[in-house]
Order: C-alpha cells, then structure tokens, then sequence
C-alpha cells in the first residue's frame, strides 16, 4: 500500500490549513486533528508579510502591468514562506512536524475571473471568453521543505466544471455547522464578505452560498489613504465610530451591479479593489466628505451589502449569523450589522468555541481532509458547478 493510500485509510489525520486572503496581510496557518465530523484545532497564528513582500504580491494584482517573470518568482518565494510558516507554527507550538500528515494550501489568489471577463488577444487559440483563477504559493516547494504532503490548488477543479472556483468553505461550514435545527448564516468577512446560509438539517444540496461584496478590502484601502499611509486596516472600526455616513455616496456604491447580481456568484479585486477604491476616493473629494465621515461610509457599505443580499437572495432570514474573519474584529461594522439586521442573533464564531480568526485556514485543513478521503468537496449549488468533484492536487512528499 502506497503512503497515500495509507493516509486515506486512517480514521484521524492532523492537517496543517494554509490560508493568505484578499487583503493579503500574511499566512493564516492552523494545525487541526480531523477525524470525520470532529475537528480539534491544536495550534493557530498569522504570520505577517514584510512590507516589501506584500508589495511585491499588490504589484501583481495589477492585470495590465504584472510580468510574467514575477508572478513565476513569487510563486517559489511565496511557496518558501507557506512552507516556513508550517514549520514556525510546529516549533512555537511544540508539535513534531513529522507527527503531520497532510498540507491543505489555499495560496495566494493573485487574479479570478470566473465568468472570462478578460479575452485572449485574438490569436488562434483565443476562443473569446475563457474562465481563470490563478493562485500562487507552490506546492511542490511547501511539499519538498516540509517533507509532507499537500493538497493545493483547489479552486481549478470546480472551473473546470463550470463553477465559480468560490465559495470553497461551505463544504467546511456544511461539517462544522450544519445539521442543526436551527437556521444560520455562517458570514466570512475577510477581503471579501461571504454567506453560507445551512437550512435546518440541511443536505449539501440545499446549502446557498455566494460573496455579498467587499467585507474588509475597501475598508482597508480607505484607512490607508485617510491615514496617509500609517495604518493598513481600521483597528476595532475605531475610524468609522468617529463619524456620519454620506448617504449620497453610499446610494452610489450600493448601484454597483454585483449587488443585483443573482447567485451564485463571486468578485475580488478586480470588481472592488484599486481602482474601484480610487474611482470613490474623486467622488468623495468632490463631494468634500471629510476622512471620518468616509470611513463610517465604506463600513457601512459593507454592513448594507451583507443585509440586503439576505433579503435579496435566501429563501428566508437565517435565526442566527455567525460571523468569523477579520471583519469580526470590527466592533463598529459588527453594530451596523446588528442594526440592518434587528431579528437575527449575530454571533462571533468565537462564542462558539472556534478561533473566528482561524476559520479560514482550518476550512483548508477540512478541505483537504476531503480530498486525501476521495470525498467530493465543492458545493454546486453555492459555486453553480454542474457536477461534485473533489478539489485539489495532491503532491506527495
């Protein structure tokens, strides 16, 4: 029996989860003890980037000036600090490296186009409107510095049958949260803001899930440019509690048409990122909106597009909302949820005894857990998949 095959066979695996989001501030790293429905979580952290590497990773998100040999080299250098970030984790921890038995690695999302937005040139090949996604971290480095085995690239396989390539956590939500009598929207807040919404006793076929919009990523933008630089994110939504929202504005933003757009769908930077951010960024100066009123503004941008997709697009109001991501910290953005959403019971996921923070990286570890078990992993009614596959690449070690 290969080593794969005696993976596959045992009933508990521990699996390290490895997540770098939207915001791209560094590794979501956590190390879990799966054995099917139970999930132990043993060790978490977040390894920043050093400033100049996250932006090299920015640079990269710009379509028309990214080069192709730096998104090669950053593919290898991001690879070593996936691989170091496992490694740093076991070592703070305590926790033998060899007593891990598989890597489940998101990467690094550097562009997602899953409608083939962008054409090819016209050359024979172009056959005009072409779906994509592109992330970056390689396996095959994580694999050879650790010794261990990893699943990475996980969105592909879902393009290939048609899907979004997102949401991928609603097979990790369905396992951690599902089968419960009551109705809940499991809502991700980190760049982007996505729901899971799990009927009571829900089957995986009746499980929802799309992106509502921007969660934290134009909050971030903003807190950057009305601080000049010094800060990189809205510490507790301390920014957006001094001031009023523009209501004018805000009217605006909600016209973006990703907001009528019916599930399932997805969007990142390229819908709500740099120049998106830019574009708000004229149309607040001429509307002389001062910083605090525009930070109070974006928050509520996102607060509004997580309620209003509820009432747009799930069959009924969820009893409860369990809220994990970076967004959760966001004491400001969490009250604005609280008031456009009065009849529903919002909850930080760390009430219920998971790390809100590690939500991500362990969905990863679940994720690839599935996939070493030959377990259909992707949720077609949350990603519009014509088909169940199992996500992933496995590299051996």
């Amino acid at each position: 029996m290969n080593t794969l095959a005696k993976m596959a066979s045992k009933k508990r695996l521990r699996i390290a989860g490895l997540m770098s989001g939207t915001s791209a501030d560094g590794i979501d790293a956590a190390i879990v003890d799966i054995e099917n429905r139970k999930v132990r979580l043993l060790a978490f952290d977040t390894f920043s980037y050093p400033d100049r590497l996250r932006e090299r990773i920015f640079q990269l998100f710009q379509v028309e000036t990214a080069r192709i040999g730096d998104i090669s080299q950053m593919n290898f250098v991001l690879g070593e600090a996936f691989a170091e970030a496992v490694i740093q984790l076991c070592r703070k921890n305590r926790i033998a490296l060899k007593s891990i038995d598989v890597i489940g690695s998101h990467g690094q999302t550097i562009y997602h186009d899953p409608q083939g937005n962008q054409r090819g040139s016209g050359g024979k090949m172009d056959q005009g409107a072409v779906p994509s996604t592109l992330q970056i971290g390689e396996p095959c480095v994580i694999a050879q510095r650790t010794g261990k085995p990893v699943v990475g690239d996980f969105r592909v396989r879902d393009i290939a049958v048609g899907g979004q390539g997102a949401p991928l956590v609603p097979y990790a939500d369905y396992l951690l949260f599902g089968r419960t009598k009551l109705c809940r929207a499991i809502q991700n807040i980190g760049g982007i803001a996505n729901v899971t919404y799990l009927p009571p006793h829900c089957r995986p076929n009746q499980i929802i899930a799309f992106d509502t919009g921007p969660g934290n990523m134009v909050i971030d933008r903003f807190a950057c440019l009305v601080s000049s630089g010094r800060k990189n994110y809205d510490s507790e939504g301390k920014m957006a509690s001094a001031g009023t929202v523009n209501t004018a504005l805000l009217k605006d933003m909600l016209q973006h048409p990703f907001f009528q757009r019916q599930p399932p769908k997805t969007t990142g930077r390229e819908e709500f990122g740099w120049q998106y951010c830019q574009e708000l960024c004229r149309r607040a100066q001429r509307r002389k909106i001062t910083a605090e009123d525009l930070m109070t503004t974006v928050t509520s941008l996102t607060a509004i597009s997580i309620a209003q997709a509820y009432q747009q697009f799930l069959p009924r109001m969820p009893k409860e909302m369990i809220v994990c991501g970076g967004g959760s910290r966001n004491t400001t953005l969490v009250k604005m949820l609280r008031e456009n959403l009065p009849k529903v019971k919002i909850l930080i996921m760390d009430d219920l005894g998971i790390n809100s923070d590690a939500k991500e990286a362990i969905s990863f570890a679940i994720l690839a857990y599935a996939t070493i078990k030959g377990r259909a992993n992707n949720i077609p009614t949350a990603t519009g998949a014509k088909q169940s596959v199992i996500l992933g690449k496995i590299i051996p070690a």
